[in-house]
């Protein structure tokens, strides 16, 4: 007999919500038993009408364990009244009434029948965890519900969900709450923040626990290489060989008293846990330790949710969590180790009290546990949503008209969409292809999908689907310095050393895709189905590595790469990226970047292929684009012109053009010129001295043109334009003239205008022509000798009159004695004291005593 769980409380009230509505929302806290015993509960309502319930799970694990369970309260294997569908796997029969399925099997099973016919009640578990495909399934759920089957019910369930906002995304759905059932836990803190890597930290907390407390022990890590590495850290302490060696390794282990007590004799097993362990070695994990015997259960974040780890006391919490990120900047997901979340945190610490009274182990300290962010980033915010944006459009929705608790950022939509029509997913309206639909029937990454269906068609299936198998599983090279993704196609197929475990899995997805593609191919047309249909289940004749680059190219184009020496790359895309030193594929000219990170300005490229130019030409010849191109090359002062093969950012041929069009050459001309600067064209003095002239004009009267060098910068195709055609060389452009360009830009009259109201120099008494400065058009200036204006009584004007010069007066030397726009004035008051200072610095020169009846000179002394 089952044993009563809290949940069963509220089972009435659910049932009563159920009948009297389509949705509700159900929280429960960890070991309330709302998993198993809520769709049993259901599955005898009338208004279910016979049809399936089919509940969600987020892990195959979970899935596969809980629908066992539920099978097993039944009395019967699963496959039975109970069965369950994951990815690649499924236990179902006729008399299947309850089907626990993953994720992306439901957006599957709404694709193929939008009104979900034989479903009467989806249940979302563990909803809190928010992962893509939970969003996507209850959008799509919703829209059936509304559009279709107003009598499908849909239950959402979780432990620390935030129920209102997913109530009211349910139209108002009743939200009940279990209160569960759990003894305290007492929570031990560290003293000092951790410092170093964490799977030490883990193991010394193992010995403690083992040695303070009884009852087995469920550890959370971040993901498969940390279990595994905390697994060997434990067997060297003496950990899992044996009787009492828990109490052998607490005896040596640092701070321990020799004499302190050892664990009682039991053994200890220590037992990973994660998702792409066998099943077999998760049930051992799952399954109450034999009598005598103790066990440290070494778990992913598989086991904070719907998994129950029997006979756990204790918990050792790392703290840690392992996210997908997405980058919009480069396009790329990566995994991510972050802290944890309050909510997890306060999942994982329950299961120490789901039997009695336990302990937690958090491997941080009391000060960090008060800043923990409250609950995890939904993922349709940070993931990639390629896939979510083929779904939608095999569904024929665009986001804006479902219903989301957070819908799916533009800017990610946007390059998922772009990304897809670059895979031939979708036509230029964004309308799903034929090709688009078949891909989403694979259930893998579009990438992938894309790359399995074309392999086909190319009569490479076989390779296509030990290239996507090896992309999909855990690297079986991991940490070796070989990024060449052919090493792992030559272990999946010759075998090698490497990580054994890996491997398998490799060898088991590989076999499950040839399976999915087979079934895929049937539905095409039949010309492609004839060439794909026999190259499915291995590599056609002849397909060997040479041609995985190729291959990989179809499922990663925005990462074909160009070499630009030493081992440094440039992405189709644009950005950097480069191969560590030494490797074999740091001198190909083309690759094509698997795996890289989403770090710098040039990112490190952890996995890749070579790729020939003749493949990439072959495959993407559509795609490259010639252009003709003229430009300003600087360093060397000439225009050049070429025809350029280009892929996005990739330069793959180059020839000299040898007659370009002259308009584009005397664009390119104009635009080096305007590179370097109007200042670098052939100024002289009197060219200069014309501008500034023109300048002074404009500024008293309308209409004149702007001559200034920043007008002149941005006109320059109209006043120099042209006079450059036929010129390529800066050279060239420096034997122009640019005086009469610049009078060509004045009418006849302006022309005359000037020589009259600006002319360049005047006549002093002295009878000497001095040049005028207009570089201040404000306040053009006269510099002459002193000397040379006796008799002058009125300060000379330009302009029509109406602009005095300013006079600067200079001494023998040439050195100013007075700046003034007044002369009658300075002879009036001011000369009286420069004669008496020049007498005595230059008694030889004359100084009359009235300088407007005295002669002019430009000599020492006036002539006699």
């Amino acid at each position: 007999m089952s044993p009563v769980l809290p949940v069963e409380a509220i089972l009435p009230e659910l049932r009563a919500a159920l009948r009297q509505g389509t949705a509700a929302v159900l929280v429960a806290p960890p070991g309330a038993g709302k998993t198993t015993r809520v769709p049993l509960a259901l599955l005898h309502e009338d208004w279910l009408g016979g049809r399936r319930i089919l509940m969600l799970e987020p892990r195959r694990l979970a899935a596969r364990s809980v629908a066992r369970y539920m099978a097993a309260t039944l009395g019967e294997q699963v496959g039975g009244r109970v069965g369950y569908r994951v990815r690649h796997e499924a236990r179902v029969g006729r008399e299947t009434r309850v089907e626990v399925v993953t994720e992306g099997i439901l957006t599957r099973m709404l694709q193929a029948d939008p009104a979900l016919e034989e479903v009467g009640l989806l249940i979302f578990d563990e909803f809190h965890e928010r992962s893509l495909h939970a969003d996507l399934g209850l959008a799509l759920s919703l829209e059936c519900q509304s559009v279709l089957r107003p009598d499908l019910r849909i239950l959402v369930m979780s432990a620390t969900l935030e129920a209102e906002p997913v109530a009211g995304l349910l139209g108002g759905a009743p939200v009940l709450v279990s209160e569960g059932r759990s003894h305290p836990v007492e929570t031990i803190y560290l003293d000092a923040p951790p410092a170093g890597p964490v799977e030490p930290l883990v193991a010394r907390t193992v010995l403690r626990a083992l040695r303070e407390h009884p009852g087995d022990v469920l550890v959370f890590l971040p993901g498969e290489a940390e279990i595994r590495r905390a697994e060997r850290l434990l067997q060297e302490m003496g950990v899992g060989d044996g009787p009492d060696t828990a109490g052998r390794a607490a005896g040596t282990a640092p701070g321990r008293p020799p004499d302190a007590p050892p664990t009682g004799g039991a053994a200890v097993d220590v037992l990973p846990l994660y998702g792409a362990l066998p099943p077999a070695d998760q049930d051992r994990a799952l399954r109450p330790s034999p009598p005598g015997r103790r066990k440290v259960v070494l778990a992913s974040a598989v086991a904070e949710t719907s998994l129950t780890v029997e006979g756990v006391a204790v918990v050792v919490d790392s703290g840690l969590m392992r996210v997908p990120r997405y980058s919009p900047r480069t396009g790329m997901s990566r995994l991510v180790t972050v802290p944890v979340t309050r909510d997890a945190a306060d999942q994982r610490r329950g299961r120490a009290g789901r039997l009695g009274p336990g302990v937690c182990y958090r491997l941080w300290t009391a000060q960090q546990d008060a800043h923990l962010v409250p609950r995890r980033t939904p993922e349709i915010r940070e993931a990639d949503l390629a896939p979510l944006a083929l779904e939608l459009a095999v569904w024929g929705a665009g986001p804006e008209s479902l219903r989301w608790l957070d819908p799916p950022p533009a800017a990610a939509m946007a390059q998922a969409r772009d990304l897809l029509r670059m895979l031939g997913a979708l036509d230029d309206t964004g309308a799903v292809t034929p090709h688009g639909r078949r891909m989403a029937e694979l259930g893998v990454h579009p990438r992938l999908a894309h790359m399995l269906l074309a392999g086909a068609e190319m009569g490479l299936g076989g390779l296509a689907c030990d290239l996507a198998a090896i992309l999909s599983e855990r690297d079986p090279l991991r940490g070796a310095d070989d990024v060449d993704l052919c090493a792992r196609l030559r272990l999946l197929r010759t075998g090698g050393p490497g990580d054994a475990a890996a491997l398998r899995r490799v060898q088991v997805e590989a076999a499950a895709l040839r399976r999915a593609l087979t079934g895929t191919v049937r539905g095409a047309p039949r010309a492609a189905h004839d060439t794909a249909h026999d190259t499915v289940h291995g590599a056609a004749p002849g397909a060997d590595e040479a041609q995985a680059g190729g291959l990989l190219s179809l499922a990663f184009p925005d990462r074909i790469a160009q070499s630009r020496g030493g081992g440094r790359f440039l992405l189709r895309s644009g950005r950097g990226a480069f191969v560590p030193p030494g490797q074999p594929l740091a001198e190909e000219p083309f690759l094509v970047a698997a795996e890289l990170a989403d770090q710098g300005a040039e990112s490190r490229i952890f996995l890749a292929a070579a790729l020939t130019q003749a493949d990439l030409e072959r495959l993407w010849g559509p795609q490259i684009e010639t252009e003709r191109r003229v430009w300003w090359d600087r360093e060397a002062g000439v225009v050049r012109a070429a025809v350029r093969q280009r892929l996005g950012a990739l330069r793959l041929r180059e020839v000299p053009w040898e007659d370009p069009d002259p308009d584009l050459v005397a664009a390119a001309l104009l635009e080096g010129i305007r590179q370097e600067g109007v200042d670098a064209l052939p100024w002289n003095r009197e060219a200069r001295q014309l501008q500034q002239r023109i300048r002074f004009m404009a500024r008293l009267e309308a209409g004149w043109p702007d001559v200034s060098d920043e007008a002149l910068a941005a006109a320059l195709a109209d006043w120099l334009g042209p006079h450059i055609r036929g010129l390529r060389r800066r050279d060239e452009v420096q034997r122009l003239r640019l005086g009469p360009l610049l009078l060509g830009m004045l009418t006849w009259e302006q022309r005359r205008a000037l020589d009259e109201e600006a002319p360049t120099h005047v006549t002093v008494p002295s009878g000497s022509r001095h040049p005028i400065d207009y570089s201040d058009p404000a306040a053009p200036v006269l510099a002459v000798r002193l000397q040379e204006v006796f008799g002058w009584t009125e300060t000379p004007r330009v302009g029509r009159g109406r602009v005095p010069l300013t006079l600067h007066l200079l001494s023998p030397a040439h050195r100013p004695v007075q700046v003034t726009r007044d002369l009658a004035s300075f002879w009036r008051e001011g000369y009286f004291l420069v004669r008496k200072e020049l007498r005595g610095r230059y008694p030889k020169h004359y100084w009359p005593e009235d300088p407007l009846t005295a002669s002019p000179t430009n000599r020492t002394r006036p002539r006699a």
